[in-house]
């Protein structure tokens, strides 16, 4: 049986409405802390278009009033299932803003997995946002991303993680974080995010890492999406190589 679902977030950016603006309502501001690649074309009733994985999701922006509020809404599918998103931008004292999200809709299917995983993903993926405003401003990121399906239960998956990241496994926000990944550049960082067996965050000095699990109920899928904010080595290049190390991390057994 479907259900509908409503998910609400505020966050404090350090960063002006128009910063803001261009982070949630640009594809190159999206890509610079989101998953995936968005396109975004900037009209009420222009279009939307994610792509993840060579999946693609496209809305219809319902509301184009910069740089105040930004809603745009997908189709509804044959069993009734749609995603609605609202922004909404308010500048503060001192430079700063508060963004506000609605993100509502009707599930299908596993719909309780599914929104637990929304509310985790929009908690971490706003934790990104914030992390980009104030540590990149005006930067450029490269979304880079791979997936594990099948990869280890929570406890194991988050095991391997730590210890490949050099980490504790109680690892706390503002630890250091020294690793060489084979094949990749060497990471020197802190670690910036941890919700414990579901998301670990490292910021470096020109990139946001991210390394996140899916649950028992998702598949048991390790899944990274990365932001990098320098030159050198190319999306493509770069995702091959994190495959690669998410496969030696976890191999089929």
């Amino acid at each position: 049986m479907g259900h509908e679902f409503e998910v609400r977030r505020q966050v404090e950016l350090a960063a002006d409405p128009e910063e803001v603006w261009q982070a949630i309502a640009t594809g190159p501001g999206v890509d610079s802390w989101f998953m995936g690649r968005s396109q975004i074309e900037p009209r009420q009733g222009g279009s939307t278009r994610l792509t993840v994985g060579g999946a693609v999701e496209e809305a219809t922006i319902t509301s184009w009033e910069p740089p105040g509020r930004f809603a745009y809404r997908t189709g509804r599918g044959e069993d009734g299932t749609f995603m609605a998103f609202e922004w909404l931008v308010e500048g503060r004292d001192r430079g700063s803003t508060v963004l506000r999200l609605v993100h509502e809709g009707f599930l299908e299917g596993d719909w309780e997995s599914e929104y637990e995983a929304m509310q985790s993903g929009w908690d971490m993926y706003l934790h990104t946002l914030a992390a980009y405003l104030r540590h990149f401003p005006g930067l450029r990121g490269t979304p880079v991303s791979a997936l594990k399906v099948g990869a280890a239960g929570p406890e194991r998956a988050w095991a391997a993680l730590t210890g490949a990241l050099g980490l504790p496994a109680t690892a706390a926000v503002g630890e250091p974080v020294s690793v060489a990944p084979e094949g990749l550049a060497p990471i020197e960082g802190v670690l910036d995010y941890a919700d414990p067996f579901s998301c670990l965050g490292v910021r470096t000095g020109d990139a946001l890492y991210r390394f996140l699990h899916s649950g028992e109920r998702r598949g048991d899928a390790v899944f990274l999406a990365h932001h990098v904010y320098s030159g050198g080595a190319g999306e493509q290049e770069l995702g091959r190589a994190w495959q690669a190390w998410l496969e030696r991390l976890f191999p089929a057994s």
